[in-house]
């Protein structure tokens, strides 16, 4: 696991508290069967330089930046781990927290996942072994078809990136195997806590290359803290 630091903003004018100050704290993930290099991992992992080199807009300030095991139950420790150390000190009544998951797709376009649904049926097995089948993610939530959705302005986001150049459509399917995994309990977790989450797909490298996928990553964060 490697962390770097994430994102804060503020706004206060003529002597007003403005909206509250925002962090959001990116994750993407590693290896797993069919894509033996995962750009979200790359992605996350040049935030910190991305921003040294001022290439992320005005305002905003890394904080927590991790690459995750891909992977589901066995990895749920340090999932919440990451979770709980977002709003670990943190003063609720100033500040909005947001959990940006970024996870890699075949599709030759971004996509910004509206739901996760509470069903985990892996197509192959995660990377510590695991396969499950229609099992419920979290069994005290109820059955397979119970759904979660983000509280990011996502219509809002979208219009943005689109309005910057970007190729990005909204999805309701973040498929059944770690990535809807994850967004499912985070978005569980964001609930109870009175923040956000929200997930993303990108293309491979392939599709759309590193250099292009870290100028939307900066785009999609000034979108998200203007629109959230």
């Amino acid at each position: 696991m490697k962390s770097g630091n994430c994102i804060r903003f503020q706004d206060k004018e003529m002597g007003f508290e403005g909206p509250k100050a925002v962090t959001i704290h990116v994750t993407g993930f590693k290896k797993f069967e069919g894509v033996s290099e995962n750009p979200t991992e790359t992605l996350v992992n040049n935030l910190m330089s991305f921003q040294k080199k001022g290439l992320l807009p005005a305002g905003v300030t890394l904080g927590s930046c991790t690459v995750l095991e891909t992977a589901g139950n066995g990895a749920l420790p340090v999932l919440y781990k990451v979770l709980e150390s977002g709003i670990s000190g943190i003063d609720t009544k100033n500040e909005q927290v947001i959990w940006l998951h970024l996870g890699v797709s075949g599709a030759q376009e971004f996509a910004l996942e509206q739901q996760a649904v509470n069903e985990a049926t892996f197509p192959c097995p995660d990377e510590l072994g695991w396969q499950p089948q229609k099992l419920p993610i979290v069994a005290e939530d109820g059955g397979t078809s119970w759904k979660r959705e983000t509280t990011c302005s996502v219509e809002a986001i979208l219009k943005f990136l689109k309005n910057k150049g970007y190729d990005v459509t909204i999805s309701n399917n973040a498929g059944r195997f770690v990535c809807n995994y994850v967004y499912y309990h985070s978005l569980r977790f964001a609930e109870q806590k009175g923040h956000k989450s929200l997930f993303v797909h990108v293309p491979l490298f392939k599709t759309i290359n590193e250099e292009r996928q870290m100028q939307f990553v900066a785009c999609l964060l000034e979108a998200i803290v203007s629109t959230c």
